[in-house]
């Protein structure tokens, strides 16, 4: 009979385990390959300067967001921890009393007092009415990871606090990144101050020179206004970019994380150097070195090992509990050895039945989580490839953009001293002059954020391939 019931009862543990069928992903998506290289001396080039080295160091000192994220990475570890420390037994030391009144028509009721009636127990084992119980000692409880439940969770746990330190990384790409954009704007800004300044000194002199021209009757008042609107122009263009340098000095002081105070900096001519750069072509392993990929990566491998334990979830469970210790119904015996030494081991097989719509469930959310990072991966292999290729093309454009606005300056330069030289000898009129005065400033300041491109697309092509 009692065989039988076994048989049964392992029969129906078995026939419950419906396992569901294996996760099954799209094929990834190949970078493209390329043959040639991309070759910057080193990165490190870019932020060569002194005062960007040491503003940076701060920030990756100071900035909270980055001070979050290393908490972040705490969390991950300990999730970690307690993962890989799933697998061992647990082993508790447990003390307990309690009290039963046990009724006449019970088992216990009745047991107890026929025992109380033999004459085979002395009086320490007579049972007490109603019995106290009293347990000081360990118990233990081990789940054994047949089918690889608890492995899963600690590949996940693993992955994801991988995938927390990649994110760290990815923050202080991004960190550095922007402290050079803005380190590089505000330099650019200083050299458009420098380039507003020089004119207006030039155009207060063509403004001085009118006027005497005008008390020499030469000049009409039409032209001392002309000049005098121009001039009042640029002046207030030199606050609007001293505007622009407090914004920007503020932002940076709150990546910094602390409170406003002046940058220093170097000047435009100190860095006006690009270090050189070979593009033909964009290497699959700069690209994959990219922290959000890696991340987007080992996410995508947490997934996987989460739809691993889902699956096994399905399966019996095995559970060991032992337990050793000292046990009476009577305090004062409660520490007599040998007489009051218990222990005992069980072990159960459990199976889920009834509660498998839940099991279903959690699998189901555990394979959508799986494909929703798998195309996240894909999505970021696209744009970082995306990126990379977008700051490659704007850095080259920006360089020879840079040249020929560099041409169109110096000839408009030029043209300025040739306007002064044809109205003083009376060949040109003072519109000439202001013409040519406001095109040269217009090119000087094109010129100017020209440069300032290049030097953003040089930070680009840093964050682009993951701060490399």
């Amino acid at each position: 009979m009692n065989k039988y019931f076994i048989i049964g009862c392992i029969s129906l543990v078995i026939g419950g385990c419906s396992v569901p069928k294996q996760l099954s992903l799209p094929e990834r998506a190949d970078v493209p390959v390329s043959t040639d290289t991309l070759s910057l001396d080193h990165f490190a080039a870019i932020f060569h300067d002194i005062h960007l080295k040491q503003l940076i160091d701060t920030a990756l000192k100071n900035n909270y967001d980055l001070q979050a994220a290393a908490q972040r990475v705490s969390a991950a570890q300990a999730n970690l921890m307690q993962a890989k420390n799933a697998w061992l037994p647990s082993l508790n030391v447990a003390l307990s009393a309690g009290v039963d009144k046990y009724a006449d028509y019970t088992l216990n009721g009745v047991g107890n007092f026929d025992t109380n009636l033999s004459p085979n127990i002395n009086k320490d084992q007579k049972i007490p009415d109603p019995t106290p119980e009293y347990f000081a000692g360990l118990r233990s409880s081990w789940e054994v990871d047949l089918w690889g439940k608890l492995k899963g969770q600690r590949q996940a746990a693993y992955a994801r606090f991988m995938a927390s330190m990649e994110g760290r990384r990815l923050l202080t790409t991004q960190i550095v990144a922007g402290v050079a954009g803005l380190y590089y704007e505000l330099v650019a800004l200083d050299n458009e101050a420098e380039i507003i300044n020089r004119n207006i000194e030039l155009q207060e002199a063509a403004l001085a020179t009118v006027n005497i021209q005008k008390q020499a009757g030469k000049a009409t008042e039409l032209a001392v206004q002309q000049f005098k609107a121009q001039l009042l122009s640029t002046r207030a263009l030199a606050y609007t970019v001293k505007q622009e340098i407090a914004l920007l000095e503020n932002q940076l002081n709150t990546i910094l994380g602390r409170f406003p105070q002046p940058i220093e900096r170097s000047s435009y001519k100190d860095i006006n150097v690009l270090p050189a750069l070979t593009s033909k072509g964009i290497p699959a392993r700069l690209l994959l070195n990219r922290p959000d990929i890696h991340q987007a990566e080992l996410e995508l491998a947490a997934a996987k090992a989460d739809v691993k334990a889902a699956r096994a979830s399905f399966l019996p469970t095995v559970a060991i509990t032992p337990y050793a210790g000292f046990n009476a119904f009577k305090a004062g015996l409660l520490f007599q050895s040998p007489a009051s030494i218990a222990w005992g081991v069980a072990g159960n097989l459990v199976a889920p039945v009834f509660n498998k719509k839940q099991l279903k469930a959690q699998y189901n959310i555990s394979n959508a989580n799986a494909y929703t990072a798998f195309y996240n991966y894909q999505q970021s292999i696209i744009q970082g490839y995306a990126e990379v290729a977008t700051a490659i093309n704007k850095l080259d454009n920006q360089q020879q953009t840079y040249l020929l606005k560099s041409e169109e300056v110096q000839i408009l330069r030029d043209a300025i001293s040739t306007a002064d030289i044809l109205y003083t000898t009376g060949y040109a009129n003072y519109l000439e002059i202001i013409t040519a005065q406001k095109s040269a400033l217009e090119a000087e300041l094109a010129l100017v954020t020209t440069r300032r491109g290049t030097y953003q697309a040089l930070v680009s092509l840093y964050r682009a391939l993951g701060g490399s």
